[in-house]
């Protein structure tokens, strides 16, 4: 009686032996913290650039990507009242076409763009904020070596008078 059994536990043994293994990587759980992670300091540097109350302001802004050379830049945007008013090329100074470029037009929208990616679940975002006034100054969506990232760097940020 002992014999059939242990014929039938080896043959058992041998056929899960030669299963083919298939796993899954354990990166659900490792996504759901990044973005998590990525989501809580979105919040606080938003609340940091809210409290600034800063409506008036300048900055510098370069895209790297495969993508067509007025939307790379770099380009100098500004915003009064919380508005964009102009868009143009730092090398020229001529007007660009702010359509291709309204989500990157103002620090808000910038921070929704950010928020977009986390909700899409981008598993390859970064971002960098200034510490002091919250603002994203680097932005890394996607894999921009398999040309399907975008890289963002703002910079030469400067809060504009009322008068200027």
């Amino acid at each position: 009686m002992r014999l059939p059994i242990a014929i039938g536990a080896i043959l058992l043994a041998s056929v899960s032996f030669n299963a083919p293994v298939m796993s899954v990587p354990p990166t659900h759980g490792v996504q759901t913290e990044i973005a998590s992670s990525n989501l809580r300091q979105l919040r606080t540097n938003r609340r940091l650039w809210n409290q600034r109350k800063i409506d008036n302001y300048r900055y510098k802004l370069s895209n790297s990507c495969f993508c067509i050379p007025e939307f790379r830049g770099p380009l100098i945007i500004q915003v009064r009242n919380g508005r964009t008013t102009s868009i143009t090329d730092a090398n020229t100074g001529k007007p660009v076409n702010s359509e291709s470029l309204r989500q990157y037009s103002t620090i808000p929208k910038l921070f929704n763009l950010i928020e977009n990616a986390i909700n899409r679940g981008k598993s390859e975002l970064t971002v960098v904020y200034n510490p002091q006034l919250g603002y994203p100054t680097q932005i890394n969506i996607g894999n921009l070596a398999a040309d399907a990232g975008v890289f963002t760097t703002i910079s030469n940020f400067e809060e504009l008078h009322q008068g200027l």
